[in-house]
């Protein structure tokens, strides 16, 4: 909660200094033409949001769209719409006037797509599955209107050989594991110097058998459900799929054994994957980790890169100056330094490749919800001379 009113007050500071911005001057070559810029709200916009963190990625389009000026209809997941409901609560609670700000729950292939294609919306800020981002930007396009996405990911953590290891192996499970792996940025391909290998993954093991899976109003709880039925059948269905291909399950892989209902998946750990394989390509949006070793710098930063994805990424090293070679490497909207999953709604957000386009969070994310005009001026007393007028 302290994220989400964070991220409102970070925006209402920013709006207030925007009629200062109005009418920037543009310096231009000739002397004869004087020009600014003023910044308008894009108009009505679409924010589709995930089921995943739903209040906080709400906040992270409502709040700069109404910085900008915008009116904005917010469409959250049908798995978890109260919060977004509560939200529109607290907005008319404070006075916002009526239509600044609608939620409109309903079911993607009705609500969503409707807002796509509907020739009032004048913009779209997606965060969800490439597979939907796709059918957006295809309603979108029919009226050259402009779509902001965040999709899915398959996070690397390059660790290399001179670390901490109890340090890096607790970025590891936290950047894997936290909110059940159920996060787009999820750090969820390890990739390790094979010189510690052995002693990394037996470290990795032994601090996942102490994460604590429960109930998560249970004191304590790391690990709680998967979101639904659905979504626990399909990771359950790639760490089959990883099994039938050759992979092997170092840890978890089940349902706990003490958890006899609930959605529940133990964290997974798995090795003897190939580059090919579909637990080491896709995204399984579950606890599930994915590990491979390397040998030089250039091959873990092939190893990488290798993905339709691009959103978030990490490096581990003592060595500065490697970490900022690796980083500039990372073909990632997001690098993450000895550390993965950090976010402040001060720095941009967003990806590249499959990951989507278009920033979230800091000025980036206001810029997003503004049209740019340009207004330029004839300021000479002189005529301009294109056309001679005829001789009385």
């Amino acid at each position: 909660m302290d994220d989400v009113v964070g991220c409102f007050e970070y925006y209402a500071d920013l709006a207030e200094g925007l009629d200062a911005k109005q009418k920037a001057p543009i310096s231009l070559p000739m002397k004869t033409f004087k020009s600014y810029v003023i910044k308008e709200p894009i108009g009505v916009v679409a924010l589709i949001v995930p089921w995943n963190y739903p209040l906080l990625m709400a906040t992270w389009k409502v709040a700069p769209a109404l910085a900008a000026g915008c009116a904005a209809i917010l469409k959250p997941s049908e798995l978890a719409s109260v919060t977004c409901l509560e939200l529109g609560e607290v907005c008319r609670e404070v006075d916002l006037p009526a239509g600044v700000l609608n939620i409109l729950p309903g079911l993607g292939p009705e609500a969503g797509a409707s807002l796509a294609s509907h020739p009032h919306v004048d913009k779209i800020s997606f965060t969800g599955s490439t597979v939907t981002a796709v059918k957006i930007m295809t309603a979108a396009a029919q009226r050259v209107k402009p779509v902001t996405l965040e999709l899915g990911g398959k996070g690397p953590i390059v660790v290399f050989e001179d670390v901490d290891i109890d340090k890096a192996v607790e970025w590891t499970i936290f950047g894997c594991f936290y909110t059940n792996g159920q996060i787009c940025s999820a750090t969820s391909r390890l990739i390790v110097h094979e010189s510690i290998a052995a002693e990394f993954l037996d470290r990795l093991v032994k601090w996942s058998e102490n994460i604590k899976i429960s109930d998560p109003l249970e004191e304590g709880c790391k690990l709680g459900p998967i979101v639904s039925r659905g979504q626990y059948e399909k990771v359950m269905n790639f760490i089959s799929n990883a099994k039938s291909e050759g992979a092997a399950i170092l840890y978890g892989g089940n349902r706990p054994k003490h958890l006899k209902k609930g959605f529940f998946v133990e964290p997974t750990i798995i090795t003897d994957v190939t580059a090919s394989m579909q637990i080491w390509r896709e995204e399984v949006f579950g606890p599930v980790l994915c590990v491979k070793t390397f040998t030089t710098e250039e091959e873990a930063i092939e190893l990488a890169n290798d993905t339709h994805y691009g959103l978030g990424g990490a490096v581990v090293s003592k060595d500065r100056e490697r970490c900022d070679r690796v980083s500039k490497l990372l073909q990632n909207g997001a690098v993450w330094v000895n550390c993965s999953q950090p976010c402040f709604c001060q720095a941009p957000f967003g990806g590249t490749k499959w990951s989507g386009f278009g920033r979230e969070l800091g000025e980036w994310g206001l810029e997003s919800y503004l049209s740019v005009k340009q207004v330029t001026e004839y300021v000479s007393d002189e005529q301009w001379g294109w056309y001679q007028p005829p001789k009385q």
